[in-house]
């Protein structure tokens, strides 16, 4: 099954995933991680096609992505 893994520590809330998910499918949490920043997380798993858009986007390099 496709779909995304954020490593929530390495992630500093920039945001740029959830404007490049085709799908609107990323959000930020509602939870902060040891550095202070609200990290993304997959919304909606079932629905996410692994198209790598928000990977190949993300400047941390937080976002591993599954097919």
């Amino acid at each position: 099954m496709a779909g995304i893994k954020v490593d929530g520590e390495r992630c500093k809330g920039c945001e740029l995933c959830v404007a490049f998910c085709p799908r609107s499918l990323i959000s930020m949490s509602k939870q902060f991680n040891s550095r202070g920043y609200r990290y993304a997380e997959l919304t909606d798993p079932e629905r996410c096609t692994g198209c790598a858009i928000c990977g190949r986007g993300c400047p941390d390099v937080a976002i591993e992505v599954y097919r």
